[in-house]
């Protein structure tokens, strides 16, 4: 348990890092970070969509909910943008000898649809790969953290100011929006199997 909680609680600091970052930037309008072409309601509609297309397109289909979302000013309030972080997280077991599988098919995934890996840790029980969108709109982390629970988070640039809904998107099981997310509670035949994937068995295709 205290393990999990420093891993969320450093990307946590990585989230207040990137928005005081990104509080900087307000002043050029012609990009996306502090452009009034694109509002915080627009921007969480994105990183909704790139969280669902993410997780919808890993098979066998693992179970997920969304968690809690975050939307505030970049810089006190002062210029008129703010920023949105949405947040999912996986509630099949996903046992060790398949978390490398899972985190490989979202990280091809997102390199196959333009998006950049900005960074990656290898750790062996909680590994993390970070990532944004061609066009700066979008970073996302993909988080390993207590019992193999996958979590990721999407956190928009700093954008025109505007008023958040909840996602929209559909999870693909029990939704524990707003409310105590327990540790991981779905059994899948593939991915809670804690045989290795043999070099003969091909990991199934995203």
């Amino acid at each position: 348990m205290k393990k999990q909680l420093s891993v969320r609680a450093i990307s946590v600091a990585l989230t207040i890092l990137s928005v005081a970052s990104c509080g900087a930037s307000n002043g050029d309008s012609g990009n996306v970070k502090g452009s009034s072409k694109v509002d915080m309601q627009g921007a969480a509609d994105e990183a909704d969509k790139l969280i669902y297309q993410t997780l919808s397109m890993v098979k066998p289909p693992i179970e997920w909910t969304h968690d809690t979302s975050d939307d505030g000013s970049c810089d006190g309030g002062s210029s008129g943008y703010g920023d949105v972080t949405r947040r999912a997280v996986v509630m099949t077991k996903v046992s060790e000898a398949r978390r490398g599988a899972l985190i490989g098919i979202i990280e091809r995934y997102w390199k196959k649809n333009g998006h950049k890996i900005t960074d990656v840790n290898s750790d062996k029980e909680f590994p993390e790969v970070y990532a944004k969108t061609g066009d700066d709109l979008l970073q996302m982390s993909l988080i390993v953290g207590g019992e193999g629970q996958f979590f990721l988070d999407v956190q928009t640039a700093c954008v025109k100011k505007s008023n958040v809904t909840a996602p929209a998107t559909k999870a693909n099981g029990p939704s524990y929006y707003g409310k105590a997310i327990p540790r991981p509670n779905a059994n899948d035949a593939f991915w809670s199997s804690n045989a290795p994937i043999a070099s003969s068995i091909e990991t199934p295709k995203e």
